[in-house]
């Protein structure tokens, strides 16, 4: 497996920058970028493009309603070039709360935006012929009646580094995953457990794989957890520094009946403490949502304890076809963040 993390902006990003270089000279495979409503990332990532050299660098998550099919493959094409093809196009919905509540853009047909862009930045990478797409969601060039009549179809100027750009898809559900599977280079789960991940997503990747083509490499999986490595209950107890984030989400990432992570966490058996995580945190008892979440659930989304217990883990994760181990290092006494890439490195 390779080994890949996902920025973290503690201390401000230069210095989380400055962290990812030290993490790639350690063996740091990728690195991947979060938007949310924050900072764009696509910034961010031209910043880390400068700074680093070998380590490829992922948008995890660029939504799919803030950016037009073109600009999102311009954009993945420019930070492409500046980091001479290290690129990863990490794609998503994202939820309706972000999208129509900061963004102002209708939560519309998650699925097929998806395949449509993902086939519009395809065409454009390669530049085979002037830009044309006619679909549901997208036509381009626009038509006469809902314009001005003066549209073109055009090819992109710049000739980019690479014809072929790996494209990922942030997906739970059943469908989405099924079309992740289907048409993407890579899939980011999120909460992933791997001895319960056949039985919740197991059906939807065979599905997608029977329909894949066969001009595409096997899936991409990128999935693990936070990492601390040592022994005593203070390394276990590290595991409750993800209760705060696994609390927004199950419980605060979207309303009643429409939590894709809340839902995920029903998937898993967790059906009363869903219910009760997502109650508490929409009453605004943040606090006891993050006591609610069991520690069963905890224990299997991390990779914490004695090195021999970490490396069991790994390999749970290697065994159901996991490619690139996602890990949060968490350093214990004289240990760095890319001490911690270099052990688990040799796990893999």
């Amino acid at each position: 497996m390779k080994i890949s993390t996902m920025l973290s902006y503690s201390g401000g990003f230069k210095q989380a920058a400055r962290n990812v270089a030290e993490m790639e000279k350690a063996g740091l495979d990728l690195v991947w970028v979060a938007e949310v409503y924050g900072y764009d990332s696509p910034s961010l990532m031209g910043y880390l493009a400068a700074l680093t050299e070998r380590v490829e660098i992922g948008s995890a998550i660029l939504p799919i309603y803030t950016r037009t099919p073109s600009l999102l493959a311009m954009t993945a094409a420019g930070i492409d070039a500046l980091s001479d093809g290290r690129f990863h196009l990490g794609l998503g919905a994202s939820g309706p709360q972000v999208i129509e509540g900061f963004h102002g853009v209708p939560y519309t047909n998650p699925l097929g935006r998806t395949r449509e862009i993902i086939e519009i930045c395809r065409d454009v990478w390669r530049r085979e012929a002037p830009l044309e797409h006619h679909g549901k969601n997208f036509t381009l060039p626009l038509p006469a009646d809902q314009g001005t009549g003066l549209g073109k179809a055009l090819k992109m100027i710049t000739h980019p580094v690479r014809s072929e750009i790996p494209i990922w898809i942030a997906s739970l559900g059943e469908k989405n995953v099924a079309m992740t599977a289907e048409i993407a280079d890579g899939w980011i789960p999120v909460f992933f457990i791997p001895e319960r991940a056949n039985d919740v997503w197991g059906a939807s990747l065979a599905m997608g794989r029977a329909k894949r083509s066969a001009a595409l490499d096997e899936l991409m999986i990128t999935a693990g957890g936070l990492l601390a490595i040592g022994e005593g209950d203070d390394v276990v107890a590290l595991r409750d520094l993800m209760r705060p984030m696994t609390a927004l989400y199950v419980g605060g990432m979207g309303a009643k009946g429409k939590n894709f992570y809340n839902e995920l966490f029903v998937r898993y058996g967790f059906e009363k403490e869903a219910e009760l995580i997502q109650d508490l945190y929409l009453d605004g008892k943040k606090r006891e949502a993050e006591a609610a979440i069991p520690a069963e659930f905890l224990e299997l989304t991390t990779l914490c304890g004695p090195q021999s217990y970490v490396a069991e883990r790994v390999a749970a994760f290697k065994e159901v076809g996991v490619t690139h181990l996602q890990v949060h290092p968490a350093p214990v006494g004289e240990q760095t963040a890319a001490s911690l890439i270099e052990t688990v490195r040799a796990m893999s």
